[in-house]
């Protein structure tokens, strides 16, 4: 392996506290369970030890990716090169009067379900979306007429720089203005900055009425998605003026599969795994989609997954 050497003698401490691994299958870190192995794979648990892999990657021009819950990515049969660096065990949640501030890696469910502990409102929305902070952050996550950017407060993040004087991280905030919130895009797409935590300005409520509605809108996605199937959420983005089921059902591709990668029967804004798919199969049926929609309506549908790594 081409930086097994080098890690084993730069970063040995992480290697010995097993926070650094190799060949690790990345289908059992992502929702569609697809994709093939890390060639290295990083858990750091400290801001320091996210630091010190990320200046290790710039001082040895390793190619690094940052995961969270890998809920909206379809990652190659061939895996991916360098370093993934998951923020699975960077999940603190913190409060502060009716500020909640949480690290990239807690999931946006456990998030949810601490504000309706605490009594605070505004996160009901997110309860189901299957992701992370920092994922919900990155893409402004949505759904049931909610958004990231209706309670964000503002963001920590991180700058890995490598100059004439070394490698280093230096750390900077955001306000809530300055994420450049769009449909599915926020500032940390267009630039190259690592979020690392977001504090969120919520509401004081009852917590059984936030609980009430969290479990009304978890029954809606229930019913409505196909939430017993491994996916990767919705694959397109709504194209405007129109509804991507809707469209996908009108071409009659409810239900259409190559291999073990189907059009959901329930919504079919979804490909779902129905058991072995291949990130290959997937990408065959979105470019049997894409056409068949454009043949029949003229409209263009954009991917919101994530695809990474060679096809």
């Amino acid at each position: 392996m081409k930086y097994k050497s080098t890690i084993e003698t730069k970063l040995s401490t992480l290697l010995e506290d097993g926070i650094i691994g190799f060949s690790v299958p990345l289908k059992e870190h992502c929702s569609f369970r697809i994709g093939g192995a890390a060639e290295i794979f990083a858990t750091p648990h400290t801001q320091a030890q996210l630091s010190q892999v990320l200046v290790f990657c710039l001082e040895h021009e390793v190619p690094y990716f940052i995961l969270g819950k890998g809920s909206n990515l379809l990652i190659s049969d061939q895996g991916l090169r360098g370093m993934v660096i998951s923020t699975e065990n960077y999940n603190k949640i913190t409060r502060d009067e009716v500020y909640l501030s949480a690290f990239c890696g807690v999931a946006l469910s456990d998030l949810c379900e601490y504000a309706m502990q605490q009594g605070l409102s505004g996160l009901e929305f997110a309860s189901g979306i299957p992701g992370s902070v920092g994922g919900a952050v990155y893409m402004n996550a949505g759904a049931y007429g909610g958004e990231i950017k209706d309670v964000l407060y503002c963001s920590k993040y991180l700058i890995p720089t490598l100059d004439s004087l070394g490698s280093s991280a230096s750390i900077k905030h955001l306000k809530a203005e300055e994420h450049e919130f769009a449909y599915r895009r926020s500032v940390f797409q267009s630039q190259k900055l690592i979020h690392l935590s977001s504090v969120f300005r919520l509401k004081p409520d009852s917590p059984d009425l936030i609980k009430a509605r969290m479990d009304d809108l978890n029954r809606q996605r229930w019913d409505k998605q196909p939430m017993e199937l491994p996916s990767a959420g919705s694959v397109f983005k709504r194209p405007e003026g129109h509804y991507t089921g809707k469209l996908i059902s009108d071409c009659g591709l409810r239900g259409f599969r190559i291999g073990d990668a189907a059009v959901s029967e329930k919504h079919c804004g979804f490909i779902v795994n129905l058991g072995e798919a291949t990130a290959k199969q997937v990408l065959e049926l979105i470019s049997h989609i894409q056409t068949t929609v454009f043949n029949r309506f003229g409209v263009r549908l954009e991917t919101e997954i994530r695809i990474l790594g060679e096809m």
